[in-house]
Formats: C-alpha cells, sequence, structure tokens
C-alpha cells in the first residue's frame, strides 16, 4: 500500500496569472483542489517543502493529506508543472478521493534482477524497458506506491507484458480491463546490435565534378581538335 503524505495548504481567493505570478516570487505554489462532489478550491502551498516531498517517488504515487487549518482532505496529484529550466513547482492540480470510490493512479514499476537476468549473465543480452510505470485502478486503501516485476528469469529475445505483473489485491490495470484489453509489452531481453559503417573502396572518393582518367581527353577536345573552352562548350552552361 502507497504511503500517506501530509502537506500543509493555505486557501487563497486571487486567482489569475497576475496573482499566481505575485505567490511565486514569495515562495509559494499556486493549486487547485477539485472533486468528490464539492467545488474546486484555490490553494497554496509552500514551495521549499513542496519540493522536498517531490524529491522522492512516493509523492506521485500516494495520499496526500492536504491539511489547511484544522480540515484534512485525503487527495491525489493528477497534475504537475515544472519550470522548463528553473528548479522550481509552478502548479499543483489535485483530485479529493472518497474512501468507497475507485480512484485511477499511474504507479512506477520496479524491475528486480536486471544484472542477473538469464538472457543478460549467459546469452549476452540487455535489458530492454518498454514500460516504466502503469496506470492502475483500486480503491484508496489498495493504492500501491509501485509495483515490482522479476526478471531474473527473463532468457534471450524473452519478454514480459502487462499481464505478467504480480498485482495486489484489488487492484487492477486499467489497459488490461479495457474493452477490448491491451496487453502491452513492458520489458525485453535482446543483444544490443550496433550498425556496421560501409567499409571505402579504394578510387571511390573522387569529387564531384572531377574528370575520370582516360575521358579527361574526350571531353575536353572535340573532332576538329581544338580545345573546349569556346562560349559554345558545355562548360559554359550554368
Amino acid at each position: 500500500m502507497a504511503k500517506e503524505l501530509d502537506l500543509i495548504a493555505e486557501f487563497r481567493e486571487d486567482t489569475g496569472k497576475g496573482s499566481s505570478r505575485r505567490l511565486r516570487r514569495a515562495g509559494k505554489v499556486p493549486a487547485i483542489i477539485y472533486g468528490a462532489g464539492r467545488e474546486p478550491r484555490a490553494l497554496t502551498f509552500d514551495h521549499n517543502a513542496l519540493l522536498r516531498a517531490s524529491e522522492h517517488e512516493s509523492f506521485f504515487s500516494s495520499v496526500l493529506n492536504v491539511k489547511v487549518g484544522p480540515n484534512v482532505r485525503a487527495s491525489i496529484l493528477k497534475d504537475i508543472q515544472v519550470h522548463p529550466a528553473k528548479r522550481q513547482i509552478m502548479h499543483l492540480d489535485l483530485q479529493r478521493i472518497v474512501e468507497d470510490e475507485k480512484i485511477k493512479m499511474t504507479v512506477p514499476i520496479h524491475y528486480l534482477n536486471e544484472e542477473t537476468a538469464a538472457g543478460v549473465k549467459i546469452g549476452g543480452g540487455a535489458v530492454a524497458k518498454m514500460r516504466t510505470e502503469v496506470e492502475v485502478s483500486c480503491f484508496p486503501k489498495d493504492l500501491p506506491e509501485y509495483l515490482q516485476v522479476d526478471v531474473e528469469a527473463l532468457e534471450l529475445d524473452q519478454m514480459l507484458h502487462l499481464s505478467d505483473i504480480k498485482l495486489p489485491e484489488g487492484v487492477d490495470i486499467t489497459d488490461l480491463i479495457a474493452d477490448p484489453p491491451r496487453d502491452e509489452a513492458i520489458v525485453s531481453v535482446h543483444v544490443m546490435r550496433v550498425a556496421e559503417e560501409p567499409e571505402e573502396v579504394e578510387g571511390e572518393d573522387v569529387e564531384e565534378g572531377e574528370a575520370v582518367e582516360g575521358d579527361e581527353g574526350a571531353a575536353a577536345t572535340d573532332s576538329d581538335g581544338d580545345s573546349g573552352d569556346s562560349g559554345d562548350s558545355d562548360n559554359s552552361k550554368e
């Protein structure tokens, strides 16, 4: 089961780009919380505290207890906006959750025993990951922090699919319960091949426009023996 993290927030009344810029300059992060049949509310978080929390993988796949004064609301992270060049969180979207309603959440996949996989240790291959996270559906109490996949028995040119992931009780992978189901590959072991550069063949490095030996005389002299440098020669054409 995923951890529960506590976040301290404040309500905010001012909205809009100007207000958000002022909050960021003051070391705050604007946010919004919605869902559970209630009106959306605008919030602010302390940027440094939020940044420290976001450095842990569990922040993105855990139940977040948002505390505003004496009130606490369980929520999950639905979107996070970060600055493209700075180490700065720009905005958060949070969804309120209730115990008796299922939620959809993206959780990471942790691969085990990559270095000792049969296809690596014996076959000389390498592990290739097609998926590093997956969306699950479950009640909040069953939300896993991550899912584990053991690749130790994976041989060369074999792969595992979503259906090979061992799930905790009460957890479904949304791709597998879709109509139709999408049982995509998640990891494989194969030999990494590097394309070889073609070998240079002697005599093929003649520059464009350079005459080939044996044809030069024919190209430079016409039938009367005069050199081909008159104004009507082919060399005058653009």
